[in-house]
């Protein structure tokens, strides 16, 4: 199978499904498709009725399925995949087997054997694979990658995402191992390292090191409240906080720290680069959560002097409304093919990495201010 030309040209729009009615998708992606005038939604896809009535009312989806096998290949142009963590690749990859595109939120896959799996499926049915990228999309990230470009080499890159209290759906599968493929690392940690990845360069990470621990993730009172969903029943087994070191092949280096809650008071987000001509620094707060740093800040280093650098204004999400305007090119372009498997073949080997190398630390404290349990 080769898979059949995807739709181009200025004037005509692409047919895309959503395949995954949760919060990703019904709160980010279908709001945004349906609204964005180079796509036309012409289906649905989750197991649960409700939910696909829901949305077939809300946005005038004209079609709905239970399962991706009952949407018809010449259905759409383009299927968006937002499943729960543990079905990502095997759904991804039965529909590119069908010659149909795919793009697919993050986390792409949970082991390198699924990163593999989607690379022979993009190959094997002819359809691109597009990955979920949104952190690069980013007004003040792309600031800050051009703002690096003039530090010369880069030696090393210090990234965090840490929230003030964040644990997403506690108790359901984003916080079952099985089912999420991790904590914290996984879902802020894949963020941080496709962003991270690019700065460091092509060559290859040679050391991986890293520690996580599950002080929160059990507590209510550290979930994300502003997502909307109850905390249900059943204990969660993954970490709610990572840290990890990474070097490379050319003796770069970068820190990661991704956290679902600590003892902030706010959500912040800070990348740091450092080059031999200086360092460049950005402040802000990746995500939705409404508990977040009031501006982002890009500041430049050099010779003992700290400039901060102008960055453009934009609403909290834009970073997913810019990445729906550069998906027709993606994917119309023959480039395209083998990028996001690529990419995200390199992410989950870090992620594998620290994993094995991490060992949980025994839960002693709950969130500020509370006492010892």
């Amino acid at each position: 199978m080769t898979g059949r030309p995807p739709a181009t040209g200025p004037d005509r729009t692409v047919r895309v499904a959503v395949a995954g009615l949760g919060w990703a998708g019904r709160q980010i992606w279908l709001p945004r498709l349906a609204e964005h005038p180079r796509f036309t939604v012409t289906g649905v896809v989750d197991p649960d009725a409700a939910a696909r009535d829901r949305a077939r009312a809300t946005h005038g989806v004209p079609d709905a399925y239970a399962d991706v096998a009952d949407l018809p290949a010449d259905a759409a142009d383009l299927v968006v995949v937002a499943v729960p963590n543990h079905l990502h690749a095997a759904v991804a990859a039965r529909l590119l087997r069908r010659g149909v595109p795919v793009f697919l939120e993050k986390p792409v896959c949970l082991t390198s054997a699924e990163a593999d799996d989607l690379a022979d499926a993009e190959r094997a049915g002819g359809a691109v694979l597009l990955a979920g990228s949104a952190a690069r999309y980013r007004a003040d990230v792309r600031a800050l990658v051009d703002a690096a470009a003039g530090l010369g080499p880069v030696r090393h890159v210090d990234v965090a995402w840490v929230r003030a209290r964040g644990v997403p759906d506690a108790g359901g599968w984003f916080t079952r191992r099985d089912l999420s493929g991790g904590g914290a690392l996984v879902d802020l940690g894949w963020h941080l390292l496709d962003t991270v990845l690019p700065l460091l360069g092509p060559a290859p990470i040679l050391h991986a090191v890293g520690s996580v621990s599950d002080d929160f993730v059990n507590d209510g009172a550290a979930q994300a409240a502003w997502r909307g969903t109850a905390v249900q029943s059943g204990r969660g087994d993954v970490e709610d906080t990572a840290r990890a070191f990474l070097l490379t092949a050319d003796g770069a280096s970068a820190a990661l720290h991704a956290c679902w809650a600590s003892h902030e008071a706010r959500d912040r987000t800070t990348i740091a680069v450092h080059g031999t001509r200086g360092s460049v620094t950005l402040r802000c707060t990746f995500g939705f959560s409404p508990n977040r740093e009031p501006t982002p800040e890009l500041t430049r280093t050099r010779d003992g002097e700290t400039v901060r650098l102008p960055l453009p204004a934009e609403p909290v999400g834009a970073e997913y409304d810019r990445q729906l305007d550069a998906l027709p090119g993606l994917l119309a372009a023959p480039a395209s093919r083998g990028v996001a498997a690529a990419d995200a073949r390199r992410t989950i080997d870090a992620i594998e990495r620290i994993y094995r190398c991490a060992r949980p630390t025994a839960p002693t404290r709950a969130l500020a201010g509370a006492r010892d349990r």
